[in-house]
């Protein structure tokens, strides 16, 4: 589930780099590299918070799988709810892009 994550910061990647020329070309101001850096920075601090709740569910919801094995379902929903951070990063780091 954690490798999800990690397209969602090659996507803001590609987006950023996208923006960016030779300088003859293509300008790149200050406040474009500020808003690039949030972009990048929202997407990758959300995907380290996804990625630590995955990784304490995951470990917490097997150990209790094999205590009972009815927790399976909601171990699912609950690595669900935490890759959904991820997918917030990504949605935060869009909007910041698109703006710069």
């Amino acid at each position: 589930m954690s490798g999800i994550i990690a397209v969602y910061a090659l996507v803001i990647a590609v987006l950023i780099t996208s923006d960016m020329g030779p300088p003859p070309e293509r300008t790149y101001s200050l406040f474009t590299g500020f808003m690039h850096l949030a972009a990048g920075m929202s997407v990758g601090l959300a995907g380290l918070a996804a990625g630590y709740a995955i990784g304490i569910v995951g470990d917490m919801g097997v150990r209790s799988y094999l205590q009972q094995s009815r927790i399976f379902v909601g171990m699912v929903l609950i690595l669900i709810f935490g890759e959904v951070l991820g997918l917030y990063g990504l949605i935060v780091g869009l909007i910041l892009q698109s703006k710069s």
